[in-house]
């Protein structure tokens, strides 16, 4: 049973029914705020229903999603999300931490944390008998719809950037949907979406813009409350969250997890929330910094498309998740974060660039002194690094080339 009540506009406060509007506030353009009753679950579910329960997916949460269950046994559907965690001691080490967790999200059947709002949105799309799900991508956001879609069959269109890494398209044809290659940028891709929904009645997926995103989104805070808070001691610094921000949308949704787990009173303290932004796609940030919440559009150049926006459609949500949480944005150069592939590769964690973006925020906030030793931190990678191999080979030396026999190998290893 879904407790699902209605909307609330992020910005005008407006609320509104949940069938009278399906993406952005009427009333001022605003995000919606999915609204649920948190005084029925609580009064039904302790936390304990949650965390004893067998399933090891983002499903787990159904009580706190906004979806009835949509079915999909047996397929990739089932599986997004409850992904790992590591805690490599070697790494701890290197960072001078004492308490450190990365999230793997390219542990998602697609390879990418969009998995999450994907799936939601793909239930959604199932609950009001959608015929065609449409959503604008760098790439993980398509290819985690195309990939959901695919597990029970819902049609899917994929508008995206034509320069999007081939692996990321790749995907998406493999996966059955209609892909379409635009000739600009992800946001010329994110403008045509929401025309041809509204044209052919197609349901719109796009991040920071159907409000089911976040609520797919938020199902990562769920599972680090229980992989990580619930084992901290009590007397435990704030956790403190470190993640990649393109749209805003990702770190809008981790933030509405937490505030959930707070209504409930499931959570006693909330985590500090970092937006980590690359210095060439860093709106949000520029805004965090200017002390507003507008969000002036930049031209984005950075490597990692995923987190590539020139004009961020959950800005202001975003900008709230650092700002209200005691976090903060960091900002790092493309360089920094090819730098990242490469050490968290070291370490055994294959990571695309977007999640070496967090990492190395993490990096930058430890050597100006905004984390100390015994802050506890989590850093999530978005996605798995196959996803761009072209900015995985970036980080590393070409592997040489010998001839087939001992001479050559005891040639070059004298060198």
């Amino acid at each position: 049973m879904a407790y699902y009540e209605g909307y609330q506009c992020s910005i005008c406060r407006k609320e509104y029914l949940p069938a009278s509007i399906l993406y952005t506030c009427p009333n001022c353009g605003g995000n919606l705020d999915v609204i649920l009753d948190f005084e029925r679950i609580a009064h039904k579910y302790q936390p304990e229903d949650i965390t004893s329960r067998n399933d090891t997916s983002l499903w787990r949460y159904l009580p706190l999603l906004p979806i009835p269950d949509p079915g999909g046994e047996g397929t990739p559907l089932r599986y997004a999300g409850w992904t790992p965690i590591y805690s490599p001691p070697s790494l701890l080490k290197n960072l001078g931490l004492k308490n450190l967790w990365i999230k793997d999200e390219g542990k998602n059947p697609t390879a990418s944390f969009k998995d999450r709002a994907s799936a939601i949105v793909v239930g959604r799309a199932k609950e009001i008998n959608a015929e065609v799900v449409v959503t604008a991508s760098t790439g993980n956001a398509g290819a985690a719809l195309a990939g959901m879609a695919a597990a029970i069959g819902q049609k899917a269109v994929i508008f995206a950037p034509k320069t999007a890494p081939p692996a990321k398209v790749a995907q998406l044809l493999v996966y059955g949907a209609e892909v379409i290659l635009v000739d600009g940028n992800y946001d010329a891709a994110f403008d045509l979406t929401i025309e041809a929904a509204g044209e052919f009645n197609w349901y719109c997926r796009n991040t920071g813009y159907n409000p089911f995103t976040a609520e797919g989104k938020k199902t990562a805070a769920f599972e680090i409350w229980e992989q990580v808070y619930l084992t901290l001691e009590e007397d435990s610094k704030p956790l403190c969250v470190f993640v990649s921000v393109g749209d805003g949308n990702i770190i809008s949704g981790l933030h509405k997890g937490f505030k959930d787990l707070m209504n409930l009173g499931w959570l006693k303290q909330m985590p500090r929330i970092f937006g980590i932004q690359s210095e060439k796609s860093a709106a949000i940030a520029n805004a965090y910094f200017a002390g507003t919440e507008k969000i002036v559009p930049v031209a984005a150049t950075t490597l990692a498309d995923s987190i590539s926006v020139d004009l961020p459609r959950d800005g202001v949500r975003a900008v709230r998740a650092a700002k209200t949480t005691g976090g903060a944005y960091i900002t790092v150069t493309d360089d920094d974060i090819i730098k990242g592939i490469g050490e968290l590769g070291r370490y055994g964690i294959f990571v695309e660039p977007a999640g070496a973006t967090s990492f190395m925020g993490l990096r930058k906030a430890i050597s100006t002194g905004v984390i100390q030793d015994d802050d506890p931190v989590v850093v999530i990678n978005t996605g798995n690094g196959l996803k761009d191999i072209r900015s995985a080979m970036m980080s590393v030396h070409e592997a040489p080339v010998i001839e087939p026999n001992l001479a050559s190998l005891k040639r070059y290893l004298k060198k």
